[in-house]
């Protein structure tokens, strides 16, 4: 199904991979975004995104034209203490859009908090363990009230830890802050950014409706991930530190409160999808093929 016109509220490193993606299948498609601050999109391939300023605070003073003929909205703007900042602004004009045909919402997996390990899946009851991750689920309430009332298609996608070029442990390692920290059987799920944006553009060409968790086939320890990382770029991996002594921030320690292995089972069977990168490895040595090939180029 042709996608006519997408608008992205929050052109992060996601939403980058879903422009791309469309931009790969239709060189002509109509996509247009906000950032907080004015940017140059040359370099990455997305000179042709029609650019406006959304600071989060107040509505956007130039985006209404093409919010108005959006066909499908992807929301890729985390909530804070005053709510969701694009319904605080935009809430009127999203649900008058007359267009628009399909909504997706970024949100995160950390929502179900705590699984001791276990394999969970979308049924797992959520217990989000900061105000963080509860603002998640208020946006993710609150945004599924808008779509009912507009009977629009929702699909509400909870990301793992995200990676790709330009944000793996091989930048980390370059810049001398990889960590190897390790807390006995802790796992983590991550997902790859090209295959965000491969399976965000082939939901919104579906209209999916739903609660999906976008992850990889294999929760791995982080040390486990610097350790190949560090083969790969053939250096020593950095030594291993216990998690009790090590000196993380507040942030970094929270992340650690929650043990879960994440099923993205329904995704996969829904759009028939093939992970890109189903574990770790396939995603870093994609990364690494990718510098290889910019390095040859320029």
């Amino acid at each position: 199904m042709a996608l006519e016109k997408l608008f992205i509220f929050g052109l992060g490193f996601s939403a980058q991979e879903v422009a791309k993606a469309l931009l790969r299948q239709e060189p002509l498609a109509q996509i247009a975004a906000t950032s907080r601050q004015e940017r140059s999109l040359a370099d990455d391939g997305l000179d042709r995104v029609a650019m406006h300023i959304f600071d989060g605070e107040r509505p956007g003073a130039t985006l209404m034209p093409d919010l108005t003929e959006a066909t499908h909205l992807l929301i890729s703007i985390a909530p804070n203490t005053q709510g969701d900042p694009v319904l605080n602004a935009h809430i009127d004009h999203i649900l008058a859009a007359p267009k628009l045909e399909w909504i997706g919402y970024f949100s995160t997996i950390g929502v179900y908090g705590d699984a001791d390990g276990d394999w969970i899946d979308e049924h797992f009851a959520t217990q989000p363990t900061s105000d963080r991750l509860q603002w998640r689920l208020e946006a993710e309430a609150q945004w599924s009230d808008l779509a009912q009332k507009r009977g629009t298609p929702l699909a509400i996608l909870r990301l793992a830890g995200i990676y790709g070029p330009g944000r793996s442990a091989f930048d980390k390692l370059r810049a001398g802050k990889a960590h190897r920290i390790v807390k006995k059987d802790q796992v983590f799920n991550r997902i790859f950014a090209p295959d965000i944006g491969a399976i965000t553009l082939k939901a919104a060409q579906h209209r999916l409706s739903g609660l999906y968790n976008l992850c990889d086939l294999e929760p791995a320890p982080p040390q486990d991930v610097i350790a190949h990382a560090a083969g790969l770029l053939g250096i020593e991996a950095p030594p291993a530190i216990d998690f009790e002594t090590a000196d993380l921030s507040p942030m970094a320690r929270s992340f650690y409160a929650s043990n879960r292995r994440v099923s993205s089972a329904r995704i996969r069977a829904a759009l028939d999808y093939k992970l890109v990168a189903p574990t770790y490895r396939e995603g870093l040595r994609a990364i690494l093929e990718h510098e290889n090939n910019r390095a040859l180029h320029d």
